[in-house]
């Protein structure tokens, strides 16, 4: 597709539904990850959790991607436009929650129901409202998009997604430093709710959803467990699954464990400025990487993709330094743009062929493992290498470790699962 092709399409291909609904998502990234930006620092030193808000910040995004599972059943049944209203108005009550968390006047309310008890409720809160984003936007770029549009509208999508996570830490930064952290999640609120008068007053509910076929299965909640149970018995899918949930172990730690080293070691206050670092970098070289690799195969992309993202914490470990830093944490979203284009092609390939869109359904399990191990791995590195006694650059070789070992399993398990298909 020529420039001058996608310049007509994205004039005049896109319903007014798509446009709404990747303006909310923008948004909607942007609260997420100017809350993201602050949230492992908020929990572990304004709420006064400790090391227990690095595992409750990975319990929290396990959730926040595990959840879609069950969602996408509500809004089969509700529609986009109900279940959006449903998102925007918890996400809006669940991060004014966490932010009352570390406000002294809410000190009676968070005391008489216990700090923690109180803040796992909130974080729950909000990842129910978050679980309830993802079936809603992409399905409504899939409903109004056809087959000469889809590329382009789903490449929009992930650009805009993108660009909300560089731009709310920004923006999180001067909130941080003239109101204070917990009004970072005040603001979080404040944009989910301005989303939700957005869905109320502009979103349609887009036409074109596909028939049911005569005598299908409804989607149930009872019908989600039984692909669960058979999505965890294919010992092949979900192995693989598990292994790669080993690059999310290291991508986690650059919102749970990399602002504490950048404001303690590196003696720069502004951290939410490095965390911005990964997304920027993945919006200018997503389509150029996608190019120069193409004729890799699957797994050689994603295994070079690991190799760069676990050698560049190698590279934060070895000089302490700002400009290196930043160099490192795009060199890993390089590795990040060389691996995850090819991630979904390569699932694809392990599902059975009869089954390939149930299975698919399950593919970013490795994101919400990923976080649910990177959560208390960041407290020990945290606790150990910054607030211990240990070189701190240690925290990032253990990262890196985690990295290649990863990267040697992913490689063993495609080489173990290709000669017993080819014996």
């Amino acid at each position: 597709m020529t420039f001058s092709e996608s310049l007509t399409r994205l004039k005049t291909g896109f319903a007014r539904s798509f446009w709404v609904a990747n303006t909310l998502e923008l948004f909607e990234r942007l609260a997420f990850y100017g809350a993201k930006a602050v949230l492992a620092i908020y929990l572990v030193e304004k709420v006064g959790l400790g090391p227990t808000g690095n595992t409750l910040i990975g319990l929290y995004t396990f959730a926040v991607f595990f959840l879609p599972i069950l969602a996408g059943t509500i809004v089969d049944r509700y529609g986009f436009k109900r279940s959006l209203l449903a998102c925007f108005f918890i996400f809006s009550l669940g991060y004014l929650a966490v932010g009352l968390a570390g406000m002294a006047g809410a000190a009676p309310l968070v005391d008489g129901v216990g700090r923690l008890p109180y803040t796992v409720g909130a974080l729950l809160l909000t990842a129910i409202g978050g679980s309830l984003i993802k079936p809603c936007i992409v399905g409504t770029v899939a409903r109004t998009t056809n087959e000469s549009t889809k590329a382009l509208g789903y490449s929009i999508y992930y650009t805009l997604v993108n660009l909300g996570g560089a731009i709310g830490p920004i923006l999180a930064l001067p909130v941080r430093e003239n109101l204070g952290i917990e009004y970072v999640l005040v603001t979080s609120a404040v944009v989910s709710f301005a989303n939700f008068l957005a869905t109320l007053f502009f979103f349609e509910e887009p036409q074109g959803a596909a028939p049911v076929p005569a005598g299908a299965v409804p989607r149930t909640f009872g019908r989600v467990f039984a692909d669960m149970m058979l999505v965890f018995g294919n010992v092949r899918f979900i192995s693989f699954l598990v292994i790669f949930s080993g690059y999310w172990v290291m991508f986690w730690q650059i919102f749970f464990s990399l602002p504490f080293y950048v404001r303690d070691v590196l003696n720069f206050p502004k951290f939410e400025i490095i965390e911005t670092v990964d997304a920027a970098t993945l919006i200018l070289v997503t389509v150029p990487v996608a190019a120069l690799t193409k004729r890799l195969s699957p797994i050689s992309a994603m295994a070079l993709g690991f190799a760069i993202s676990s050698a560049s914490w190698l590279v934060v470990a070895s000089v302490v330094s700002i400009p290196v830093t930043v160099l490192a944490i795009a060199c890993f979203a390089v590795g990040e743009a060389m691996q995850a284009p090819r991630f979904y092609e390569y699932v694809a390939d392990l599902a059975p062929r009869h089954q390939v869109g149930t299975f698919m359904g399950f593919a970013f399990l490795p994101v919400a493992i990923g976080s649910l191990l990177a959560g208390p791995l960041s407290g020990w590195l945290v606790a150990h290498y910054i607030k211990g006694s240990a070189r701190p650059g240690g925290m990032w070789v253990v990262c890196a470790v985690i990295g290649f070992a990863a990267t040697a399993l992913m490689l063993l398990h495609d080489r173990v699962y290709r000669r017993a298909q080819s014996a």
